[in-house]
């Protein structure tokens, strides 16, 4: 016996009652019009004898009883059909057909209330009803067709992509803890970017205008002046974050025992900026700090220099200018010791110029193969050695900046506990290539004294970090954690960092850094960003359509939490990232994707009215000059007494250097 667990048995079940359907709406159409078929001889002894029987059964004892029952088996024949599906058809078109089918099938009872007795009545009856059966009969199979399977109506995979974020607000006195919003399998909900421990290092990435700077730049300024951190703050674009810097300063109130103090250094408004002294004798304690700044700023200068480290034209100027350096430092005890001394001291003529330089024991090392190639007048070997020097530091002979260059306002130890500071150095993009250099030897002098232990909490902030040069970055942000130096670098992408710091340099930043944070990526950045922020478990569907059946595939598969195109499409403040934790402060929801909100601060009814950097002193052209020509008569006055204390005396006469021949 064939069952409905059987396909084949249950077709026939299916097929039996819809000719049971039929049947009994041929039976209901005979006998409501039997006038109008025994008038046109289609009645027989036979279907009487049978329509009596059936007559007797109550089949016909009322009007609607026989349609009913004729539309019910119709029904019953219409639930497991199985027809062809078909992706353009839809439940309005065959709600459309049964509705005009009912609407026929059914009206026509409403005026009649016994047998069809003329011939006109007959054949409009058996139309109706025929054709109402008809269309109910279209509808149905329409609806077999119908795909039931509702896919997903999300084109971009938006909605699967989205995984459950760090809800909680994590502080402790170190954290920066940024409020923004996810979204959760369309749910809109609040989180927090904690980023609990700065020390590990915090890489900030996005495009130009992605918000780098508004969205979390802000709340870590203002956020480490409240807690009491020292703070510096390289401002590419001045004075964009060098404000908000003053503003939370102001607000703070210098808090701290002893109070911070507020210092800039901009080489455009000399009014508005502090002088230091990025070679000040006191914080160069060895020759190997004369001979990293002086790397510092030849490869600043000469960025194309950077690839080719170890070279022999690009190693004899970082020689020659750390052994200038060198003399500088230890000639008086340093009184001259100034990146604008140095300058001018390398253009003196090579006979007084070598002679001075053997005086210091110490740089004998440095500066023989020089003196050797002079002596054998190997001079185009001499002027390779050291005129890609001497034309790239010239470029700094501007009296700006040796004005802010020679003085003494401050030292660069910014977290020293006796005296913190917080310290903002403009540049300018349209001179970066000059300004940059000096912006960068300040920086690596800085990294030099703050990266030491003893030192309170402080934060290392560098806006278009590629677009100044510090040698041994990876260095520092290895070792500053166990120091509290927390540094936080800003790029645009990771084919500019590599393009200026070569792609070694670049891959150890970008990989060492615990905390990221970016915007809108593309290419290699956001490939690269996409393997590291994972895979979580994502819904997969899959749909088979053949003649009599539908299938719906569905599965979990891991797929990237957030791909690399996803990353291409971010908005303006809105973030992807990953965050660190401590080993006692553990985050388990460490990946995230969320726009981020301002900081509620910087709201007008909140924001001071004097926070512009004030005026320092009045500077005007005279005094720059003045200090120009000062720093070009002592280089002179130390060449004329030094030339003149060795010619004087015999003991050094064999210090005295002469060209052979």
């Amino acid at each position: 016996m064939q069952t409905g667990e059987n396909e084949q048995g249950l077709r026939k079940i299916l097929d039996m009652s819809r000719m049971i359907s039929l049947l009994l709406l041929i039976l209901h159409i005979y006998f409501h019009c039997y006038h109008a078929f025994r008038n046109w001889g289609w009645t027989g002894k036979i279907t009487d004898r049978i329509l009596l029987v059936i007559s007797q059964t109550g089949f016909f004892s009322g009007f609607q009883k026989s349609r009913l029952l004729a539309l019910g088996f119709l029904i019953i024949s219409l639930l497991g059909a199985q027809g062809k599906k078909d992706l353009k058809i839809n439940f309005k078109k065959a709600f459309i057909y049964i509705l005009t089918g009912l609407l026929v099938y059914f009206p026509v009872s409403f005026f009649l209330s016994g047998p069809v007795q003329s011939t006109g009545s007959a054949i409009l009856f058996m139309g109706t009803t025929s054709a109402g059966y008809l269309f109910m009969l279209t509808g149905g199979i329409l609806l077999s067709r119908i795909i039931r399977v509702k896919l997903q109506s999300d084109v971009f995979n938006t909605l699967n992509e989205t995984f459950p974020q760090e809800e909680r607000l994590l502080r402790n006195e170190y954290s920066i803890n940024l409020p923004a919003r996810y979204n959760l399998k369309g749910c809109i909900r609040k989180s927090w970017i904690n980023i609990i421990n700065p020390f590990r290092g915090v890489l900030v990435i996005g495009s130009p205008g992605a918000g780098k700077s508004f969205f979390v730049m802000q709340h870590v300024i203002r956020q480490h002046i409240r807690k009491g951190f020292g703070l510096f703050v390289y401002d590419f674009k001045f004075d964009d974050l060098s404000k908000i810097a003053y503003e939370a300063f102001l607000q703070s109130g210098g808090s701290g025992s002893p109070p911070r103090k507020f210092y800039t250094i901009n080489f455009e408004d000399l009014s508005r900026s502090h002088r230091c002294n990025p070679l000040d004798p006191s914080s160069m304690l060895d020759i190997t700090d004369a001979i990293e700044s002086s790397r510092t700023i030849l490869l600043g200068l000469n960025r194309e220099w950077i690839r080719r480290q170890g070279d022999f034209f690009v190693e004899s100027p970082i020689n020659f200018l750390a052994a200038i350096i060198w003399f500088l430092r230890k000639y008086r005890d340093g009184i001259y010791c100034s990146l604008p001394h140095i300058i001018e001291l390398m253009q003196v003529e090579y006979d007084k110029l070598f002679t001075i330089l053997k005086t210091e024991s110490g740089i004998e090392a440095l500066i023989n193969p020089f003196i050797t190639a002079y002596i054998n007048d190997v001079m185009e070997q001499l002027e390779g050695q050291m005129a890609s020097a001497k034309i790239a530091m010239a470029r700094l002979a501007s009296p700006q900046l040796y004005y802010v260059l020679s003085g003494n306002d401050f030292t660069l130890d910014l977290n020293n506990p006796s005296a913190p500071k917080i310290i903002c150095m403009g540049s300018n993009p349209q001179k970066q290539q000059v300004y940059g250099a000096v912006l960068s030897l300040y920086i690596s002098r800085l990294i030099k004294l703050v990266n030491k232990k003893g030192g309170q909490p402080c934060s290392l902030i560098f806006d278009e970090f590629p677009t100044i040069y510090l040698n041994g970055m990876d260095i520092l942000l290895a070792t500053a954690r166990s120091n509290k130096v927390a540094t936080f670098l800003a790029v645009q992408d990771f084919s500019q960092l590599k393009k200026d710091y070569g792609r070694d340099q670049a891959e150890v930043i970008m990989n060492i850094m615990g905390n990221v944070i970016s915007g809108q990526a593309t290419g290699e950045t956001a490939r690269q960003l996409s393997e590291r922020f994972g895979r979580i478990l994502q819904d997969r569907f899959g749909l088979s359509i053949n003649s009599t059946d539908t299938s719906l595939n569905r599965s979990r598969q891991l797929g990237s939490a957030i791909p690399a195109s996803t990353m291409a499409s971010l908005s303006s403040g809105e973030f992807v990232g990953m965050v660190a934790d401590n080993p006692l402060e553990k985050i388990e929801l460490k990946t995230f994707h969320c726009q981020l909100f301002p900081d509620h601060s910087t709201q007008a009814g909140d924001r001071l009215t004097n926070a512009n950097i004030p005026v320092i002193n009045r500077i005007d052209q005279a005094m720059v000059m003045n200090n120009y020509y000062r720093i070009r008569s002592e280089v002179q006055q130390l060449v004329d007494l030094e030339m003149e204390r060795i010619l004087n005396d015999p003991v050094l006469a064999h210090l005295i250097v002469k060209k052979f021949g």
